[in-house]
């Protein structure tokens, strides 16, 4: 009983560990974005730290939920909560990157393709895939719906890290600057069934 006590316990500080680490990546991410994209006058580097800050809601609550010592009967109830916030922060960043999409079709914004914002989704596409795999494995070894959800949050800012780099990629090779907005809509697209299915059942798409 201790050792499953004991076990529990470090997998609860793995997963505060986990969010607090999201947190500060998405906020660094953030600042050091809008001050780039500041500098070289890029609406588009502005708009993507604006969204590493929306992301960073889902981590603020998987804190509340692993943060200090319950009971049983109290976790049960954190974590139904937790899972009910998460599902709802999956509308609010859809509803930004429908946002940011939309208006980069509408004012026919083509990507920047500055070399900090080339390097910013890079680092992205090391650092959210590997606390997506973390999360993932933590969530399921704890049994928490709300820590698996997060994660898919986690695994949305690499695809927009990946839209966005492939977005510049295509925009240069061939003219295609719409590449990155759409596939902005269709991640958007996404986070809303995501969204729905953990509000709906507590728990994910397969």
């Amino acid at each position: 009983m201790d050792r499953c006590c004991d076990r529990k316990r470090t997998l609860n500080r793995r997963a505060l560990i986990l969010s607090w680490a999201t947190i500060l990546y998405n906020v660094g991410e953030g600042i050091v974005s809008i001050a780039f994209g500041a500098a070289a006058s890029s609406i588009a580097l502005i708009g993507f730290g604006l969204d590493s800050f929306v992301e960073s809601f889902s981590g603020v609550i998987m804190v509340w939920r692993f943060a200090g010592n319950r009971t049983e009967e109290e976790e049960r109830r954190v974590e139904r909560r937790a899972t009910t916030l998460v599902g709802w922060s999956f509308f609010l960043l859809a509803a930004y990157v429908v946002f940011e999409s939309a208006k980069k079709l509408l004012t026919a914004e083509a990507p920047d393709p500055s070399l900090p914002g080339i390097i910013i989704a890079l680092v992205s596409l090391v650092t959210m895939p590997t606390l997506y795999l973390l999360k993932t494995r933590t969530g399921r070894a704890i049994g928490s719906t709300s820590l698996l959800a997060d994660s898919k949050q986690t695994l949305a800012c690499c695809f927009l890290s990946v839209a966005l780099l492939a977005g510049l990629g295509l925009n240069k090779l061939l003219g295609l600057w719409p590449a990155d907005p759409i596939a902005g809509l269709f991640i958007a697209a996404w986070l809303v069934r995501e969204g729905i299915q953990t509000l709906r059942t507590r728990r994910l798409c397969c």
